[in-house]
Order: C-alpha cells, then sequence, then structure tokens
C-alpha cells in the first residue's frame, strides 16, 4: 500500500504534485534535508498521536520541538506519541515515510503553524525514500487539516551559541 496509496491520492486530488523517489533514504528530517538541499526546517515531518482516546496525525515543521504546554491547551488532555507498530497500522506507510496522504484509515489532521514559516515544504509520501514538494497552505487544504500552535518556537543561530 503506503507509497501507491500515496500516488493515488495524489492522481484523484491533485494530478498536478508529482511524488518525488529518490534512491538515497530520505526516513529522517536530517536524511531528507540532505538529499532534498533544503533547510531542515522545510522537511515537514508527520507526527502520529495519541490524544485520549484518539489518534490523530501532526504535521510539523522538521526542526520543531513539540511544546507539552501547547498540545495539552490545544487538545484538552495530556498527548503522547503512537508507537512504531501502532503508527504503521494506522496510517498505513513505514516510520520515515509517514504522511497525511493516502491513508489506511481515516484520521484527523492538524497542522502547526510552523510550516508556514516556508513557502515551500516537503513531507513524505509513504515510503522513506519519497515526498512531495507543497505549499503548507495547499497540504492542509488536501488533508482537511486545522492549523493550530502546539510547537516551541524555532532556535535562532544565535540563541543556539
Amino acid at each position: 500500500m503506503s507509497l501507491d496509496s500515496v500516488k493515488q491520492f495524489f492522481n484523484e486530488h491533485a494530478a498536478d504534485i508529482q511524488v518525488i523517489e529518490t534512491t538515497e533514504s530520505t526516513a529522517t528530517v536530517v536524511l531528507a534535508a540532505q538529499v532534498h538541499q533544503v533547510e531542515p526546517g522545510q522537511i515537514a515531518k508527520t507526527l502520529s498521536l495519541k490524544v485520549g482516546d484518539k489518534v490523530v496525525l501532526l504535521v510539523a515543521r522538521g526542526d520543531a520541538r513539540l511544546d507539552n504546554k501547547k498540545l495539552r491547551t490545544a487538545f484538552g488532555t495530556r498527548v503522547k506519541m503512537l508507537d512504531l507498530e501502532s503508527t504503521e497500522t494506522l496510517t498505513g506507510h513505514p516510520v520515515g515515510g509517514v504522511c497525511p496522504f493516502g491513508l489506511a484509515t481515516p484520521l484527523e489532521i492538524y497542522c502547526d503553524l510552523s510550516l508556514q514559516d516556508y513557502d515551500t515544504v516537503l513531507p513524505a509520501a509513504g515510503s522513506i525514500n519519497s515526498a512531495v514538494r507543497i505549499t503548507p497552505q495547499r497540504l492542509a487544504d488536501l488533508t482537511r487539516a486545522q492549523w493550530i500552535d502546539v510547537t516551541q518556537p524555532p532556535v535562532t543561530a544565535e540563541q543556539a551559541s
């Protein structure tokens, strides 16, 4: 399923968007940024979260860190990361290729405002060596995502040193 389900999703909903397949692994933010020659923040990572009794997907910029206080405020309860096996079962995508497209199970999708720091972002496309280039707003529109603010502000170069 996975990569094929993502290609099918784009064929049906956005035929102008092409899935980019590479020979190199893009399973982590760092690897994906190197392969696609972009900043790590431009990689749109998709996280599977357990919110009470339900599972949701959160898409955020690749270098963003979750803010537990903001998560609790946004969802009204404690939020935990979903385990790897459950993530793959529910999304149909392997960890490292999880994305909000072509899902095995319908899930609520949220996009963190941090994605809007970029004109285009690169989420995975259902495998550990695929991605798509897409604007953050189009990503949200295609997946019917809700915009939320649940990450910490990015660390600037001056703050890091």
